[in-house]
């Protein structure tokens, strides 16, 4: 994690930013953890559009502090932590760090850190992610790995944006007569009035969430029985187990003494 540290000695409250290429959460704690104040916002993916993933967490940010009753003049003894989707680059966390000054202390880190963070606190653990993007981790002894979480172009294998883009892509092949249609291709293309220029227009300009929109799709129509729908949510499962399992086999080493405590569960935001 990265930031700019002040003054600590007496934090009257705590943010906490969860920004995910879907939508971004934030919540104000006192020092003792009772929950004062939360708010939701648009998406805020800061490799997608990093001003505007700034703008949006500033404005959820002041939001919280204003239904919690906290002016400004305040912000010297607010400490704020950010859990960012796909943030790896230690020179990303402090750009995002130096967009909040003024503040008793500013951390950023990847949101499955602070996912796996908050599902097991200390203990050794770890978690496989799958929203919009997806990602696995485990956490030994202090140390962390990471298997995936590439983003959309290169990884983000099992994510709801590849499970939109797949139900998509087979829309398109349906159209031409590429590949077999279903309920499911059916109700894409009719998301587009069965104009098949109108979605490669709407793909050239659509993002990671944009396609993620789609997968709740992809999956009512696989508990139907459709079988392309059904395809696409096989395919996104195995490659969540493979994660799974490339997770604990690259998980670091840890003290016989720790190895009690581990404890590894899925963490599904699609």
């Amino acid at each position: 994690m990265n930031g700019a540290e002040r003054d600590m000695a007496s934090p009257i409250a705590f943010i906490g930013v969860d920004g995910g290429a879907t939508r971004c959460r934030a919540r104000l704690r006192d020092p003792g953890g009772a929950a004062l104040a939360e708010a939701v916002g648009a998406a805020s993916n800061i490799h997608v559009d990093f001003a505007a993933a700034i703008g949006v967490m500033r404005g959820l940010i002041v939001a919280v502090r204003d239904k919690a009753g906290l002016n400004a003049d305040k912000n010297s003894r607010i400490a704020i932590g950010f859990g960012l989707a796909g943030l790896n680059d230690a020179g990303d966390a402090a750009k995002v760090c130096a967009a909040f000054p003024g503040h008793a202390l500013v951390r950023a880190a990847n949101d499955a850190t602070t996912a796996c963070i908050g599902a097991h606190g200390a203990a050794d653990g770890g978690l496989v992610i799958a929203g919009t993007g997806s990602a696995a981790i485990a956490r030994v002894a202090g140390k962390e790995t990471i298997i995936g979480g590439r983003g959309f172009a290169l990884g983000d294998d099992g994510s709801g944006a590849l499970i939109g883009l797949a139900a998509l892509r087979a829309a398109t092949r349906a159209y031409d007569r590429l590949a077999p249609a279903s309920a499911l291709t059916s109700e894409i293309l009719g998301a587009f009035d069965g104009d098949i220029v109108a979605m490669v227009r709407w793909a050239r300009t659509a993002r990671p969430g944009d396609y993620g929109a789609f997968a709740p799709r992809v999956f009512q129509h696989a508990a139907k029985g459709d079988p392309i729908a059904a395809a696409i949510v096989g395919s996104a499962g195995r490659d969540r187990g493979a994660r799974a399992r490339r997770r604990r086999a690259r998980r670091p080493a840890g003290g016989a003494g720790r190895r009690r405590r581990r404890r590894f569960a899925p963490l599904s935001r699609a």
